[in-house]
């Protein structure tokens, strides 16, 4: 995973939640070519590697808020490719 990411492959992969701009670990896997269980897995094993606040805990109101959210953008987006 040490491919240099680009700007243009973040933009518009980020999400509000919280307060705060986050990526989910299936973006994250997406923009480094990687299933998002190596990315799960990086963490897991290399917590010393990533800073305090890099994992969020999503409370059950979050999380379903989220999914409809993507749900939503994903539907959106159908008609684009």
């Amino acid at each position: 995973m040490s491919k240099i990411v680009k700007l243009e492959n973040i933009e518009g992969k980020h999400l509000m939640i919280q307060g705060g701009q986050v990526l989910l670990d299936s973006d994250v896997a997406e923009i480094y070519g990687v299933e998002t269980k190596r990315i799960n897995e990086a963490v897991k094993n290399n917590p010393a590697k990533f800073p305090d606040g890099y994992l969020l805990d999503l409370s059950d109101e979050s999380w379903e808020s989220l999914r409809s959210k993507t749900s939503t953008l994903k539907e959106a987006g159908r008609g684009k490719h």
